[in-house]
C-alpha cells in the first residue's frame, strides 16, 4: 500500500513540486488532506510547522509522523523509508547537541539524522532527553557524573546515533557492575540513633537494594555517602564518619538487612538501575579504522586514467582533514538531501567530512534551522487549533481509485447519480450485448443498413456507401439505388434481334 505524505502549503511551489515528483517515482502519494498513518511534511522552525504540530498531534495518531520534507530526498538517498526510532511515549525525543562536538559538519549531519528519524535536535541541554557529546573531552565526563542519578537523562557519544538507527532502535549506554572494593575496620564516635539507622537502611536500599550483589561492606559505597553532606537532605552523614557508617552495618548487618529488604519489597527498584552503586557506564567502543596497505608496484603510482596520483585531477572527491581540535567522522558517512534552492528557514544540504557524495564546505557556524522571522504566535490550545483547523483529516476509509473485486460492490466514485438515471432525450439508451447483436448483428446501425440497401438491389456495398457518405439519409440512398435497379432491368439486351 502506497506511504502517504501530507505537505505544509506555505513551503515554496518549486519545492513542493519536487518533492511530489520524488514521492511519486518511489511509489508514495501526496494527499490533500491529513492522513491518519503516514508522514507530515514541514519546514522546521516555522510558525506553521507550530500550528501544524498542534492541530494534528494526537495520542491516538501514534503512526502520524512529522519530519523536515528534506525527509524524502533522504529516504530516497538512503535506498530505504528511514524508520522513526526517536520517540518517546508519542513525542520526539529531546536531544542537545554538546559544545564538545565543535566540528560543524558532524553538529549538522547530526541534526539532520536525528530529525530524519523522529528526534528533536533543538533541545536545551536542561531540557533534553539525551546529551550528545565528544567522548575523547573532559566534558563528556562531567556530563556523565552530572547526570549519572537522573532516571531519564542519558549522555551518550555523538556516535550512537549512528548505531541507533542502524539497530533500528534506542538503546541507551547500559551499566555494568563494578567491584566496590574490599574491607577495612573502623570505630564508632557518636551513638548511633534509631533514625540514623533508618537513614542509612534507606541509602543502602537506594544503592545496592540486593545484598547477593556484594558491596555492602566496601569503603566506597560510605564515602560516597559523606560525600553528599553539601547536599540539604543528607545533611545527617556529618553526625558520623564514612568507616562509622560502614562499622555500624557491619556489625549489625543481619538486622539491618531485613529493614532494607522491607524497603526493597516496597519500591521494587529494577537491578542495575541508574543510580545504584557498583553500576557505572559501559565503556565507549572505539571506532575500528581499517588502513589501506600501500602499493609497491610501480602501476600504483598511476590511476586508472592515467593521471599521476597526486596531481591536481583526482579519481574520487576525498575527505578534507579537520583541523586540530576538531571531530572527524570516519565511521559516519550520512546520505544527505540533494542541494535545494537555499532559503531562509532552511537547512541546506549537509554532510561529514567522510560523506562520498555532495561534499560541502561550511561557512562559520549556524544554527541548522534559522527561523523565520515572523510575529509571534498567539498562545493556543490543542483542541482550539483542532477546530480551527484550514486542514481536513482522511477519514479510515477514505481511499482514491478504488477497484471492483470480484462481485463486490462498487465504488463510490464508479456509482452514477441518482438525477442522471433520469430519461433524457440527449442521452442514448443502453442496449445489453445479445439485444444489439439481434439488431445489428454487431454492426453499427448505418452499416448495416448500407449492406442491406447493397443486398437487397444487388449494387456493391462500396457503392452505396458512396452515395451515401454524400446525401446521409438511407431513405433517399435505398429510393435511388431502387430506382436504378428498376432502370438497369428495363434496358434491353443489345444482341436480341430486333422485330421487323
Amino acid at each position: 500500500m502506497a506511504i502517504k505524505f501530507f505537505i505544509q502549503k506555505d513551503i515554496p511551489e518549486e519545492i513542493q513540486a519536487e518533492v511530489c515528483e520524488t514521492i511519486s517515482a518511489l511509489g508514495g502519494r501526496v494527499e490533500p488532506k491529513v492522513p491518519r498513518v503516514g508522514f507530515i511534511l514541514v519546514q522546521p522552525g516555522t510558525a506553521e510547522e507550530e500550528r501544524l504540530r498542534l492541530c494534528w498531534s494526537a495520542p491516538d495518531r501514534p503512526e502520524r509522523y512529522f519530519v523536515p520534507y528534506t525527509y524524502v530526498e533522504a529516504c530516497k538517498v538512503s535506498g530505504m523509508l528511514l524508520k522513526q526510532i526517536f520517540v518517546h511515549e508519542g513525542q520526539p525525543i529531546r536531544m542537545h547537541i554538546d559544545s564538545s562536538i565543535a566540528n560543524v559538519n558532524v553538529r549538522a549531519t547530526l541534526s539532520a539524522r536525528i530529525m530524519h528519524s523522529g528526534g528533536d535536535p533543538t533541545a536545551s541541554a536542561q531540557s533534553a532527553r539525551v546529551i550528545l557529546a565528544d567522548p575523547n573531552t573532559e566534558i563528556f565526563q562531567h556530563l556523565v557524573k552530572t547526570y549519572q542519578g537522573e532516571p531519564d537523562k542519558y549522555v551518550e557519544s555523538y556516535l550512537w546515533v549512528k548505531k541507533c538507527i542502524e539497530k533500528g532502535q534506542v538503546i541507551y549506554t547500559p551499566v555494568v557492575y563494578k567491584n566496590p572494593g574490599g574491607r577495612r575496620p573502623g570505630e564508632e564516635r557518636t551513638q548511633f540513633t534509631e533514625e540514623d539507622e533508618q537513614h542509612l537502611c534507606n541509602w543502602i536500599a537506594a544503592k545496592i537494594p540486593y545484598k547477593e550483589t556484594g558491596g555492602r561492606t566496601g569503603n566506597r559505597l560510605y564515602q560516597q555517602l559523606c560525600e553528599m553532606a553539601s547536599d540539604p537532605e543528607y545533611a545527617w552523614v556529618t553526625r558520623h564518619t564514612w568507616q562509622s557508617w560502614r562499622e555500624r552495618y557491619k556489625k549489625n548487618a543481619t538486622r539491618l538487612d531485613v529493614k532494607i529488604a522491607e524497603i526493597v519489597e516496597e519500591k521494587k527498584p529494577a537491578l542495575g538501575e541508574k543510580g545504584q552503586y557498583g553500576y557505572v557506564r559501559k565503556p565507549e567502543e572505539k571506532p575500528k579504522r581499517v588502513r589501506k596497505k600501500a602499493r609497491n608496484n610501480a602501476a600504483a603510482s598511476v590511476n586508472e586514467n592515467g593521471v599521476p596520483n597526486g596531481s591536481a585531477i583526482v579519481d574520487a572527491p576525498h575527505p578534507v582533514p579537520a583541523p586540530p581540535g576538531m571531530h572527524a567522522m570516519e565511521t559516519y558517512s550520512v546520505p544527505m538531501p540533494v542541494p535545494l534552492p537555499p532559503m531562509t528557514g532552511v537547512m541546506g544540504p549537509v554532510g561529514g567530512p567522510s560523506d562520498g557524495f555532495n561534499p560541502v564546505v561550511y561557512q562559520p557556524p549556524a544554527p541548522v534551522f534559522q527561523h523565520m522571522s515572523v510575529p509571534p504566535p498567539v498562545p493556543m490550545d490543542a483542541e482550539t487549533a483542532r477546530r480551527n483547523a484550514r486542514e481536513e483529516e482522511m477519514e479510515d476509509d477514505e481511499v482514491e481509485w478504488q477497484v471492483r473485486e470480484g462481485h463486490g460492490p462498487t465504488p463510490a466514485w464508479a456509482k452514477r447519480k441518482a438525477e442522471e438515471d433520469g430519461d433524457e432525450p440527449h442521452k442514448r439508451q443502453r442496449i445489453s450485448p445479445s439485444d444489439q447483436q439481434g439488431l445489428t448483428n454487431g454492426m453499427h446501425v448505418i452499416d448495416q443498413a448500407v449492406h442491406d440497401i447493397a443486398k437487397e438491389f444487388r449494387f456493391l456495398v462500396e457503392e452505396v456507401q458512396e452515395y451515401y457518405d454524400k446525401c446521409g439519409d438511407p431513405e433517399r440512398t435505398r429510393n435511388r439505388f431502387k430506382r436504378v435497379r428498376e432502370v438497369i432491368n428495363a434496358l434491353k439486351d443489345e444482341d436480341e434481334p430486333t422485330a421487323a
